[in-house]
């Protein structure tokens, strides 16, 4: 049976539990689990990770641990009773753990190693407190470095700062706010900026000496140096070293180890220098023999330094070598380091070049005892200690030093009797009174043991030696007296015996007789003279003789002789028992010398600080004697003695000995009566404060008044001990007494001098130390009224120095802080007053922060007493004084100036003022800004003070402000705080953690919910005034239904029903709402809502305003339904649209989807929403868009749209965006010049050219003729650019995007692209497949079905398409360049197309073609390419079949175009070498004598098939008309080969002639000599299909024009195909470029190769087809012209696609002949002294002659190539009927574009059709790179022509034939391209408003305008079943925009 568990509550996981039992709740080991029920050795219970999930477990899987439950029952919480250092550690390391793994995912590495470490370091840290071993210490110890630790990670992972106290966790509730930010701000500053050590420490560690020439033991001294004042600022660290240069005791490491300590941070700078000298130990001369002498002496060997500045970045220096210098001049020896330091290195020479010393050095920070525990390992092992010279900078009680510091500076000595110097040995000994010798107190340094003698080092033949060494010794004090330092000096020979002679000595005593120690600074020692053997024992033999110079006695004539010889020494005492001063011993001995007490302690002020503290008990105990002897005589001079020492303790140095004073007054004053004699002086000094001039004295009297009143109360104290408390009155009134005179003295005004008030300053910032003195003796009311009535004294004036403001606020801060304040009774007393205070600095806005201060502790205190009574009466009393100074005080200093009225009221005018202040206070709290980032902690207690306010609040506003009373401020005021407290990011849980999560939602629940729910209620009581708030609150309102919280959202559904069925009530409609929706949408999308929860967010709020139940079905039940629901579709479409916006952007580089996207958004708020402010702020986005990417084109109609907005007015604009405020016609004229500069960057100059007339006319129109001419300027440089520069011809591409994963704006539609320059299909596919990675590319050209368009997937489906141009004027009309024709070939295209071949009926193996149908789609477009995007969606799709004989016609067509060109190239000497045309040959003749023709004949000729298509026949004729103009071209182009075939070629060429009669032969043609005329055919209906030559023409080798054209898109070179083009390898081949099986089922007829006959049999492949998978090429060769379209397999290789062809051009008569150029397998070299258009383009008259059967007779007859005369040019004016012109031949040299283009080479695979424009060949990719596969495939020209009735044309002649001398000319009137002209079933072209030109009787002059019409019209605003016109909006004014 289940039982609720009593005490087992609580554990921790420690076996991991599967959970496979019924009901079993699976765990991990660690998981703490919260435990229920018990039965049977299992428990019931959920982990605290997910406490959803219930379950059980086995009780031996848990380890339990003591817990304490509150709330008990259904809802009982459990908190373990452990340490909270170890409940934060623990989830804090489950939080890191899941963040840890992040950091590895994200390739964080280093912060993910740093952290690891830290983890491994806490938990060893936890194991440690754990296990409950450490001591106290040690145990704060390890909290302290676990909080640290938590604080770095916290800080690294962006986690929340936590509050702490003494290093456990503070809860929020427990303190009050003001505390808790005071913690948070401690903290955060700690993390922020580390303080600064003011300690400083150096660790040294000698390793070794490197040297050569070592062999002697060694001493080597350490010491820091300041190089500034030229002395050592520290003791000695000295060490031996052995023979080898290594230490010489390596077990001890406190022999070779040293710490620097105490160094101040002044001491590290540049010139404080680590010095080392080093002493060799053993002979004289370093480079004796060894046997020399056996005596060892200390010898100079060499120094080194480094500055100290060197270790200051922190970083350990292991293995320094620091460079020896040895010292050539022993006598410069004591200065050698000062020398290297200042750089005057030269005098030394190394020791050697890989000699030096090799040390340790570190610098530690801290105060020692920090040192002790950070470094436990170095002090562990042992470490000398090196102290500074003299105290330290703080002298502490207690410290026993008695350090005298000997310097043996220098000697000068007398040669002796001998020819050179001496070598002097100093001896140093201490000799006590006794005689005897000190053993074992001369410190050489801190690394060496003390000794008993000093021998100095020898300096050789020096009889002025220098030696400067520093020693200490470290005497008791007992042993002082009565000591002296004896020096003996010998001479050292370095002879064999080595002796050392006894010369002289000195000596000097430690003391003199009146006590004082031997004065500190440099004493001149006389040397006596004494024999070598003489006995020094005695020492009072000597010691009655001077010692010194300085006290040379005149008529001692016996010291006289020996003055001739001196040694010098400095002597330094640092003694914290013995003084050198003999006026602090007179002071202290002053009863024996009674007269000089006046004397003593006027001198008392000049004695050194550190005199007087080291005596600081016997001097205080001197001055309460005298005072004692006789109070009336000295108490003044007592009172000033002790109040200059009360303030030597303020000296930070002396700080330190305040409380040796306080144990002083407690345990050893005696002074019972003293305080009669303070309080007078005290008082009478008070009362001289208002008279005095001089305030200076009185000002340190003031300071010093807490220890004055510490004396008088220890002292009133003791005198009632020893009375039993008699004259407690007197002592109350002269108390009183005093205090009245202070108050008197701080009421006074400063009249003029500051003097006065910087009494008050000094008095007010001691006085609250005064108050725990008074309370010892007083009651704490008493005390109270006294402070009351003293701070209460203080002048109110405004005007007061600003310094005494500031004082007496740090008074009243104090006062607040002390003891007295803490009680009740007294707080009571003193509140007013500092309200009072605090309420004049708040409203002069004065030290705020100091009154923030006080006001923390005030609240604090209250917070601690909230239990008492009193406390309500005191925060009454604060709110009534403070609370409305308080607001405005919060509203001026966060910048929000309130209006100038309210700004200075005292008071609050009403209830109304009072609300609106809060709750801007409120808005102001809760501003990010306000706290730093990682305070959530601070944040959410500050939001549940704010709501649980609100919520007070929200009473009085339903009370006083509805109705009749209702005021629209204060209402929006709340709603607006409102949202803006749900929208704060510290309250949005979902972001949280779960277990941070848990913790925010136990303490304080959703706060979002509840603030919703108040909201909800507060619009409910509106009624009526709900019309108030709509629209204004419907933005807000949405911002709230953004937060993915489904409670929130509940509660917000009937709010907006309900402003729905108001605003429906009020207008009858929704237009305020949705427009309010729509820009809120917008703007939340702008100010980057939502970031990564964007896309929940926005599916959270979908569904409230799509298919949610609540709202729908209030909505369905209202009158308004239908234009609720649009309201909701409109609304959810715009979102859909902007979350796709919102997705794109988040992308770093600007791709098609961020610009689609763009252009989807922006025509939606054009065409549906109507919101014209968006509209151009999109405008804006998308050209910004377009400029990033280089879009120039692109970016100039983007401008356009909003140019077309604009008018020619002086209309003024606002400032909007980046333009500033100007009128519509600057702001027009501004956007012209711009779109013109991105048209001229985008090289689409025609479009430039159109609005440079349009603003030409406006300069022209003003008068502005400067701007005029710059504008015809620039007109004129772009029609020199599209003469002179290249232009390449963009590829198209049809992409289809499939599947429910895609954006909106793509899914399920399709596409036309236009590509970047030299981008081919693959490039393109891969650039789609890199901007969609998740995207399948589908491998057939098939529209996909139903499965495929509802896929939970994306596919994306690619091919190339080929572009039909609009206008075919331009690109026909002869004489046009390809600069010019190539811009229409390739701009304003709506219709693109491509092929797909099939067999239709039963497949003949023997002639495929019979069998081989192309089904043809037309793509029709939204808007023309180029656009405002690279991609517009296709709108209309047109499918038809092509029968087998149109696509025969249609390929026969083409070669014969390409024929002709390739002529015309060749006779122009536009090629360079004549293989291409050779090529072309052989292919065509080489495939019709093997077969290729026939098979024509055999599919289409029989009488089967005439049979059984009756409706062909006029398709049949035509078909055998093209087959003989094939043999005429052929025959006229082997004329033309073998005039130009070079010498090697000329078997070949025979071989072409001789096979070109087999192949007449097998068409049936004997010769030429009669003319062979077909009759042009007319079908009777027009086919819809096909558009052909009327009749085929007769040829003269020169007299050819050529026209090439160049389609915009090839097919891969498949002309590589053997001879025989029947044969199956073929047709396999083929069907395996084409991605299919050998079944060549969907193989359709590919361009004939060079051995390929144009008339191939089935097995050749057409360039325009393809199998199942998409394909690049455009045009279909053997299509008619309608339903051309080409399309090229994406599986096929660069080198396998099929190549172009070229079709004639329809519609135009046959006497004049287009031909263009191709390159087959060959790479033709081009002549390179022509230019490309020369190459591509010969616009001279030369022209193929089809006109005069004259002139072709007479070239026939002559055998040479004749020119016919040229005609006049046919001009505009002329009759509009379509012309031909016979045109003679010009030299090539004569060309109008000779030069114009660089030279190039072509491809060899590029065609040109005439019917569509082409370019100069250069702007093809293909070209440069003479690479197959760049290649473009042909189209013919647009479907406008179908319907145009062929001119009957003039007959054709061949070679024998007379035709009429003069042609029918027929001449056209071409409309200009730019205007719009009507066409029957043609497709109107909308243009842009700006760049439309209405139509005018005179066309203009060239160039034609750019853009292609589309003419038509809409009837009755419907669109016609034909592709219709697309009208463009009429120009809408922009309001102020």
């Amino acid at each position: 049976m289940w039982i609720p568990t009593e005490h087992e509550k609580y554990g921790v996981v420690i076996a991991s539990f599967r959970g496979t039992v019924p009901y079993g709740l699976s765990l991990e080991i660690g998981d703490t689990v919260q435990i229920l029920e018990k039965c049977d050795g299992w428990y019931r219970g959920f982990a605290l990770k997910n406490p959803n999930v219930k379950g059980i477990f086995p009780s031996s899987y848990v380890h339990l641990k003591n817990a304490c439950v509150k709330n008990k029952g259904q809802f009982e919480m459990v908190i373990p009773t452990e340490d909270s250092v170890i409940t934060e550690m623990t989830s804090t390391l489950r939080d890191w753990g899941t963040m840890w793994k992040q950091l590895y995912v994200r390739n964080e590495g280093d912060l993910f190693h740093r952290l690891w470490h830290i983890m491994n370091e806490i938990l060893d840290l936890r194991r440690q407190v754990l296990v409950g071993h450490l001591t106290h210490d040690r145990m704060k110890d390890v909290k302290r470095h676990i909080t640290a630790r938590l604080d770095w990670g916290n800080e690294q992972l962006g986690l929340d700062l936590v509050p702490r106290k003494e290093y456990a966790m503070v809860d929020p509730e427990d303190i009050s706010i003001t505390e808790l930010y005071r913690l948070m701000e401690h903290r955060h500053r700690k993390k922020d900026t580390p303080v600064q050590a003011s300690n400083h420490h150096l660790f040294v560690q000698m390793k070794s000496l490197m040297c050569s020439n070592l062999g002697e033991e060694l001493e080597v001294i350490f010491s820091l140096f300041d190089s500034k004042e030229n002395r050592p600022i520290s003791e000695r660290f000295f060490l031996r070293l052995n023979r080898n240069g290594l230490p010489k005791a390596p077990d001890k490491p406190e022999r070779h180890c040293s710490l620097f300590v105490d160094l101040g941070s002044s001491e590290l700078r540049r010139d404080i220098y680590i010095t080392v000298h080093i002493i060799r130990i053993g002979r004289m001369g370093a480079g004796e023999k060894k046997n020399a002498c056996s005596v060892q002496y200390r010898r100079p060997f060499g120094c080194a330094v480094l500055s100290i500045a060197d270790l200051l970045t922190g970083e350990t220096k292991d293995d320094l070598i620091l460079k020896v210098y040895m010292c050539n001049t022993e006598s410069e020896w004591y200065q050698i380091h000062e020398n290297i330091i200042k750089k005057l290195n030269a005098r030394y020479n190394l020791t050697g070049s890989n000699a030096g010393l090799a040390v340790s050095l570190q610098l530690l920070h801290g105060d020692i005892e920090q040192i002790r525990r950070e470094y436990s390992s170095v002090f562990s092992h042992g470490v000398s200690i090196t102290r500074k010279l003299g105290f330290s900078n703080i002298i502490m009680p207690g410290e026993m030093r008695n350090d005298l510091y000997i310097t043996i500076e220098r000697g000068e000595f007398e040669k002796g009797g001998k020819s050179v110097a001496r070598n002097v040995e100093v001896t140093m000994f201490i000799v006590e009174s006794s005689g005897q010798i000190l053993k074992d107190f001369i410190s050489f340094g801190s690394g060496e043991p003390p000794a008993s003698e000093y021998h100095s080092f020898v300096l050789y033949h020096n009889n002025s030696p220098r030696w400067s060494e520093l020693l200490k010794l470290p005497i008791p004090v007992d042993k002082f007296r009565g000591a002296h330092i004896r020096f003996e000096f010998r001479h050292c020979s370095t002879k064999e015996k080595g002796e050392k002679k006894l010369f002289g000595f000195s000596f000097v005593p430690l003391m003199q007789e009146d006590g004082r120690t031997l004065p500190d600074g440099t004493h001149e020692l006389i040397v006596h003279k004494c024999e070598e053997n003489t006995n020094l024992q005695d020492t009072t033999r000597y010691l009655k003789l001077p010692f010194s110079k300085g006290i040379l006695l005149g008529n001692n004539h016996q010291a006289m002789k020996a003055t001739k010889e001196s040694f010098w020494i400095t002597s330094f005492l640092c003694s914290t028992k013995l003084t050198q001063n003999g006026d602090m011993l007179d002071l202290l001995k002053w009863r024996t010398h009674p007269d000089k007490i006046t004397g003593c302690l006027s001198k008392l002020k000049e004695i050194d600080g550190s005199e007087i503290v080291k005596f600081l008990q016997d001097t205080l105990d001197t001055l309460f004697g005298i005072l004692d002897e006789n109070s009336q005589k000295y108490g003044s001079k007592v009172f000033d003695s002790l109040v200059h020492i009360i303030n030597l303790l303020q000296d930070s140095k002396f700080h330190h000995f305040k409380p040796v004073m306080d144990t002083y007054i407690e345990s050893h004053f005696a002074g019972a009566l003293a305080y009669r004699d303070l309080i007078k002086v005290l008082k009478w000094y008070v009362d001289r404060i208002t008279e005095a001039e001089r305030q200076e004295h009185i000002q340190e009297v003031l300071k010093a008044q807490e220890y004055i009143f510490k004396y008088i109360v220890q002292s009133r104290r003791l005198f009632s001990l020893a009375t039993g408390g008699q004259n407690e009155e007197e002592f109350r009134c002269c108390i009183q007494e005093l205090l009245m005179s202070v108050r008197f003295f701080l009421s006074q005004e400063s009249k003029g001098s500051g003097a006065l008030s910087q009494s008050q300053a000094v008095f007010l910032s001691s006085f609250p130390a005064v108050y725990s003195e008074l309370l010892k003796l007083f009651d704490v009311r008493e005390v109270a009224n006294l402070v009351q009535d003293t701070l209460g004294s203080l002048p109110t004036i405004v005007h007061v120095d600003d310094s005494l403001q500031a004082v007496k606020l740090q008074c009243i801060g104090k006062t607040v802080e002390s003891q007295l304040y803490t009680n009740p009774d007294s707080r009571y007393i003193l509140l007013p007053v500092v309200l009072h205070h605090l309420h004049m600095h708040l409203q002069e806005q004065k030290d705020l922060i100091m009154c923030a201060r006080i006001l923390s502790n005030v609240f604090c205190l209250i917070k601690k007493n909230s239990s008492e009574k009193s406390v309500l009466e005191e925060i009454d009393v604060i709110v009534a004084s403070l609370l409305d100074i308080l607001l405005r005080t919060i509203l001026e200093i966060t910048s929000r100036p309130q209006s100038s009225g309210s700004a200075m009221r005292l008071q609050f005018q009403d209830v109304t003022d009072f609300l609106l202040q809060i709750f801007t206070v409120f808005r102001i709290l809760i501003r990010p800004e306000m706290f730093p980032k990682d305070w959530t902690v601070m944040r959410l207690v500050a939001n549940n003070v704010i709501i649980t306010t609100v919520l007070y609040l929200s009473d009085a506003l339903r009370k006083n402000f509805l109705n009749e009373n209702f005021d629209y401020k204060i209402w929006d005021s709340y709603f607006y705080l409102a949202v803006i407290f749900i929208n704060q990011l510290c309250l949005q849980l979902e972001m949280f953690t779960p277990s941070k999560k848990k913790k925010v939602l136990e303490k304080y629940g959703d706060m979002r919910v509840t603030m919703g729910c108040e909201i909800f209620s507060m619009w409910q009581n509106l009624g009526e005034h709900k019309l108030h708030f709509i629209p204004a609150l419907i933005g807000p309102f949405l911002e709230v239904t953004l937060i993915p919280q489904p409670d929130l959202r509940n509660v917000m559904i009937p709010i907006f029903h309900d402003m729905m069925d108001w605003e429906q009530r009020r207008t009858g409609n929704f237009k305020q709402v949705e427009a309010k929706l729509i820009d809120k949408l917008d703007s939340l999308m702008s100010e980057g809502k939502g970031d990564e929860t964007y896309r929940e967010l926005f599916n959270s709020i979908i569904p409230l305003f799509g298919p949610y139940p609540s709202l729908l079905k209030k909505i369905e039940r209202e009158t308004w339904r239908e234009s609720g629901v649009s309201l909701i579709a409109t609304v959810t479409r715009l979102m859909e649209r902007l979350l796709d916006y919102r997705d794109c952007m988040k992308m770093g580089e600007v791709d098609g989807k961020k610009i689609g996207c763009t252009v989807s958004l922006l025509n939606f708020y054009k065409t549906e929403l109507n919101k014209e402010e968006m509209y151009i702020r999109y405008i804006h986005k998308l050209y910004d868009l377009h400029l990033k990417a280089q879009n120039f084109t692109e970016a100039a109609y983007t401008l356009l749209l909003y140019d077309e907005l604009l008018e020619w007015s002086d209309r003024p604009l606002r400032e909007f965006l980046t333009y500033p405020m100007q009128t519509e016609w600057q702001r027009k004229e501004h956007l012209h010049l711009a779109i013109i500069q991105n048209f001229d960057r985008g090289k689409c100059w025609e479009n430039g050219i159109i609005l440079c007339r349009k603003i030409a006319e406006q300069y022209e129109s003003y008068y502005d003729y400067r701007n005029l001419s710059k504008m015809r300027m620039m007109e004129a440089s772009l029609y020199d650019k599209i003469m002179d520069q290249q232009r390449l011809e963009p590829e198209f591409f049809r992409v289809g995007f499939y599947g429910k994963k895609f954006p909106f704006f793509l899914r399920n539609k399709e596409f036309v692209c236009r590509g970047h320059d030299y981008e081919r299909l693959e490039a393109f596919q891969q650039r789609m497949l890199n901007e969609f990675p998740h995207a399948i590319a589908m491998q057939h050209a098939n529209q996909p079905d139903e499965t495929i368009f509802q896929a939970e997937a994306q596919y994306l489906q690619i091919y190339a398409v080929t572009p039909i141009p609009e206008s075919q004027e331009v690109l026909q009309r002869e004489g046009v360049p390809d600069n010019i024709k190539s811009f229409y070939k390739v701009n304003h295209i709506w219709k693109f197309r491509y092929d797909r071949p099939f067999h239709k009926g039963t497949k003949d193996k023997e002639n495929e073609f019979k069998s081989l149908w192309v089904e043809r789609t037309s793509l029709y477009l939204v808007q023309s390419l180029p656009g405002i995007s690279r991609w517009f969606e296709v709108e209309k799709r047109e499918v038809v079949e092509m029968s087998p004989l149109e696509n025969a016609i249609e390929v026969l067509e083409n070669k014969n175009q390409q024929l002709k060109t390739l002529i015309s190239q060749c006779q122009t000497r536009q090629m360079q070498n004549i293989n291409p045309l050779t090529m072309c040959l052989n292919g065509v003749i080489d495939a019709a004598v093997n077969g290729g023709v026939s098979r024509y004949q055999e599919a289409f000729f029989v009488k089967e098939y005439i049979l059984s298509h009756p409706e062909d026949g006029e398709k049949i004729a035509r078909l055998r008309e093209l087959m003989l103009e094939q043999a005429q071209i052929l025959e006229f182009g082997l004329a033309v080969h073998e005039k130009f075939v070079p010498q090697d070629m000329r078997p070949l060429h025979k071989k072409l002639v001789d096979q070109f009669f087999v192949m007449k032969s097998s068409l049936g043609i004997q010769e030429f000599s009669a003319c062979i005329q077909a009759s042009p055919v007319h079908f009777p209906n027009g086919s819809p299909r096909v558009c052909r030559n009327s009749a085929p023409a007769s040829m003269s080798p020169d007299g050819t024009r050529v026209i090439p054209r160049r389609s915009p898109l090839s097919y891969p070179a498949v002309n590589r195909y053997s001879s025989s083009s029947l044969s199956s390898q073929a047709s396999a081949e083929v069907s395996n470029i084409t991605g299919q099986s050998e079944s060549s089922d969907e193989v359709f007829n590919m361009q004939p190769s060079p051995s390929t006959s144009s008339l191939s049999s089935t097995h050749s492949a057409s360039p325009n087809v393809t199998s199942s998978a998409p394909s690049s090429a455009r045009a279909s060769p053997l299509l008619s012209d309608k339903h051309k379209h080409s399309r090229e397999n994406s599986c096929l290789s660069p080198r396998e696609r099929p190549c172009s062809a070229i079709y004639p051009t329809p519609g135009e008569t046959s006497q004049r002949l287009l031909f263009n150029h191709i390159g087959d397998g060959a790479l033709p070299r081009s002549d390179p002294n022509l230019s490309a258009p020369e190459k591509a383009v010969n616009p001279t008259p030369s022209s193929w002659s089809l006109d005069s059967g004259k002139e072709a007779k007479n070239m026939s007859d002559s055998g040479k190539i004749l020119s016919p005369p040229v005609p006049p040019r046919p001009t505009q004016t002329a009759s509009p009927a379509r012309h031909t012109t016979s045109v003679s031949p010009s030299p090539a040299g004569r060309s109008p574009l000779k030069g114009s283009v660089q030279s190039f080479t072509p491809s060899p695979v590029e065609y040109h059709s005439p019917g569509l424009i082409s370019n100069s060949p250069v702007l093809s990719g293909s070209y440069s790179s003479g690479i197959s596969s760049l290649s473009r495939c042909s189209t013919s020209e647009t479907s406008g022509f179908e319907n145009q009735v062929n001119e009957q044309s003039a007959p054709a002649a061949g070679p024998g034939y007379s035709g009429p001398e003069e042609p029918v000319r027929k001449e056209s009137k071409t409309p200009p391209p730019y205007s719009v002209y009507e066409r029957t079933l043609r497709r109107p072209v909308p243009l842009p408003h700006s760049l439309s030109i209405p139509v005018t009787a005179e066309p203009p002059a060239l160039p034609p305008k750019p853009l292609a019409a589309r003419p038509g019209h809409l009837e009755n605003g419907t669109r016609r079943t034909e592709p219709g016109p697309r009208p463009r909006p009429l120009p809408r004014k922009v309001s102020q925009l």
